[in-house]
């Protein structure tokens, strides 16, 4: 059985932690992640039609409507950035702070 896909301006990314270091492994960062994608949805016309968190990267399949996508993810990549170093630098108990 035959099935065409059609992907129109749908765009497949990729994030990495520096070093790969496994950052994701804390529910907490997950959700400052989830919470900066939902804003994206909401304010800036991100369409966000699947995605992975994985312990050292996050996987996308991506699209914008309105905008520019590559404004967007610059914008959501570098919020999301300093909001999780942050976080990490304030939580006395984190071991990956450097």
């Amino acid at each position: 059985m035959s099935r065409k896909y059609t992907f129109r301006s749908q765009y497949f990314i990729s994030f990495a932690v520096l070093y790969w270091i496994d950052l994701f492994i804390r529910k907490e960062y997950k959700d400052i992640i989830l919470e900066s994608w939902e804003y994206c949805q909401k304010e800036k016309d991100l369409e966000i039609h699947g995605w992975c968190i994985m312990s050292s990267h996050i996987h996308m399949i991506v699209r914008s409507k309105g905008r520019p996508l590559e404004k967007t993810i610059g914008e959501m990549k570098s919020y999301t950035s300093r909001k999780l170093r942050k976080v990490i630098t304030s939580n006395d108990k984190e071991s990956r702070r450097e």
